[in-house]
């Protein structure tokens, strides 16, 4: 059994999330670990504590994750990211082939299964009344008036810019995507390490909004403190990333990839710098692997953390900032036993 600290984010206003595109019709509907840390580094920073030179601020946390709870006093249903590998049915009957592909989250305790390399159908039909939508659970998700169980919901609302102050332009309409939590569900993240600086940061952060349109109310949040138990496997042979990944060498990815049985899926980290005067510069690029990226484990990796903190600060000249613009791809993982 291992226990992790969990930080259940219960949004008070809708939640903007901008993808690599900045298109303000489309939200992504999950924050990455990288994105989450930048923000509690910025926050401290407000407060005036000292950000260590290289970054590290003692503890490792994962990417956001959806939760599912129904009223204040309701038992939360903790989500992880399907692994890419997890065991898949032998379906007799093919179509629900694509039901079963629309699986992008399990509940904690079919989590740990996956974990222990059992398939979560046991090569009978008896999981398949329980995918609900793009969730994997035996809790009925509760049904809305369009028949969807989805809790996290995207809603599209127009808004209009004026081209000048003058308002004697044309009014430009345009798009934004809210995500909005039904019942009480919301977001959540695990944390390892010394949370005493997080949790100074979050006070900060629930105050100031995540994502993006902030300046419009978007991105508010209250937060708790909870625990999240999973049995984990005792001869696991591989392991699944929960944050955003980037490793530490070159020899430590091609040990990560040596076996047949990885899968991963990566994306493209940057973005504007946000801190003043250096807003119109760009960060440099980096790529990370995703959360539910399975990997190889190392002979000689010890621990359930590894990944490193990369630097994104640009080099220009006199323009360039005068801090450090860090990057966490440090990752929890899982172990994970694959047959």
């Amino acid at each position: 059994m291992a226990t992790y600290k969990i930080y259940k984010l219960h949004f008070t206003s809708p939640l903007h999330i901008a993808d690599r595109h900045e298109d303000n019709s489309t939200s992504l509907k999950n924050i990455q670990s990288d994105t989450l840390y930048a923000a509690l580094m910025a926050c401290l920073a407000k407060t005036g504590a000292t950000i260590p030179d290289d970054g590290d601020l003692g503890f490792t946390v994962s990417s956001l994750f959806p939760y599912f709870q129904r009223g204040e006093d309701g038992k939360p249903v903790y989500f992880l990211p399907m692994p890419m590998q997890a065991r898949m049915p032998e379906l007799t009957n093919v179509s629900m082939a694509k039901k079963v592909k629309r699986i992008q989250w399990m509940d904690a305790n079919l989590y740990a299964k996956v974990l222990r390399g059992e398939s979560f159908f046991d090569g009978t039909d008896e999981y398949f009344p329980y995918i609900q939508e793009s969730y994997l659970t035996k809790v009925s998700l509760p049904e809305d008036a369009n028949d969807s169980k989805e809790f996290v919901k995207s809603e599209v609302s127009q808004r209009v810019t004026l081209q000048s102050r003058t308002g004697e332009e044309d009014a430009k309409p345009y798009y934004v995507d809210k995500i909005i939590f039904k019942y009480d569900s919301g977001l959540y993240f695990l944390a390892e390490g010394d949370t005493t600086l997080l949790e100074k940061a979050l006070r900060v952060l629930a105050i100031e909004g995540i994502g993006t349109d902030r300046n419009v109310g978007f991105g508010f949040f209250d937060f708790s403190v909870d625990s999240l138990t999973l049995e984990l496997p005792n001869d696991a042979n591989h392991q699944v990333t929960l944050s955003l990944f980037i490793p530490e060498s070159k020899e430590q990815l091609q040990e990560l990839l040596d076996s047949d049985k990885v899968a991963y899926d990566f994306v493209r980290r940057g973005g504007w710098i946000t801190t003043y005067p250096y807003t119109t510069l760009r960060k440099n690029v980096i790529y990370g692997f995703v959360p539910g990226s399975v990997f190889a484990i190392p002979q000689q990796q010890t621990g359930t953390m590894i990944g490193k903190m990369v630097n994104l600060k640009p080099e220009i000249g006199d323009l360039t900032p005068n801090h450090a613009i860090w990057r966490n791809g440090k990752s929890i993982m899982l172990p994970l036993k694959l047959k």
